[in-house]
């Protein structure tokens, strides 16, 4: 649910990934490196490299830079409404679903660039523009569904408005990534950052009962948080 964002880092080019379809390989290629350095340094020389392949080769399927950030962003967009689909699925209730984002977050946040949503923003208006189609029909209705079912299973306040609040969030979901913010807070990581921002959103909502679930997947999540590092 607290996707775009939620590119996921976990990608390493391995000796078997040759049998994967070339045009496949250099996206993958192309969001690993993005995600690790940024969109702006990140040169298509490159991404050939990284996968093996000559520049003119990559030029082969991708007309430019701009195309080939287009269909990554395209991907990731795929990949992330499938996490949400599976975390409606496996989540206990609402306050669960966000904790289940949330563990996806930190994984992905560990290699991050922050000043990605930036750098597409400036550099890649195409990219750019389908990822605010994104966040503002798909995400805006997953936040806003969420509130209505946590309303629904009394773990959130009834008198809570899910189109203000749902709006609300998604452009606070984002506040991170703004380098102006970034700078004011330099000691700060991105997932510290959206962890502050994310919770007090969430303890503002729940209703008591909401509040002793919020709680417990606190603590599952801080102990599973411990164990993997």
């Amino acid at each position: 649910m607290e996707t775009l964002v939620t590119l996921k880092v976990s990608i390493v080019l391995r000796p078997d990934m040759t049998e994967i379809d070339p045009k496949e390989r250099i996206k993958l290629a192309a969001h690993e490196l993005i995600m690790k350095y940024s969109m702006r340094t990140v040169s298509m020389d490159d991404i050939a490299n990284s996968v093996g392949m000559s520049k003119k080769t990559v030029y082969q399927y991708f007309k430019d830079k701009d195309d080939l950030m287009t269909e990554v962003v395209e991907s990731v967009i795929a990949e992330n409404r499938c996490f949400c689909d599976k975390h409606l699925e496996k989540s206990e209730n609402a306050v669960h679903e966000i904790f289940l984002a949330m563990k996806m977050m930190i994984e992905m946040f560990e290699s991050m660039n922050p000043n990605i949503i930036y750098e597409m923003q400036k550099y890649h208006s195409r990219a750019f523009r389908r990822f605010q189609e994104y966040k503002t029909q798909f995400l805006l209705s997953q936040l806003e569904n969420n509130i209505i079912r946590g309303i629904a299973e009394e773990l959130y306040r009834p008198e809570l408005n899910a189109k203000i609040l749902s709006r609300y969030r998604i452009e606070t979901m984002f506040i991170p990534f703004q380098p102006e913010f970034q700078r004011s807070l330099p000691e700060e990581t991105l997932l510290a950052l959206h962890d502050e921002i994310i919770l007090n959103f969430l303890f503002g909502m729940v209703t008591p009962k909401g509040y002793k679930l919020a709680v417990k997947y606190m603590a599952e999540l801080a102990k599973k948080s411990k164990i993997n590092h």
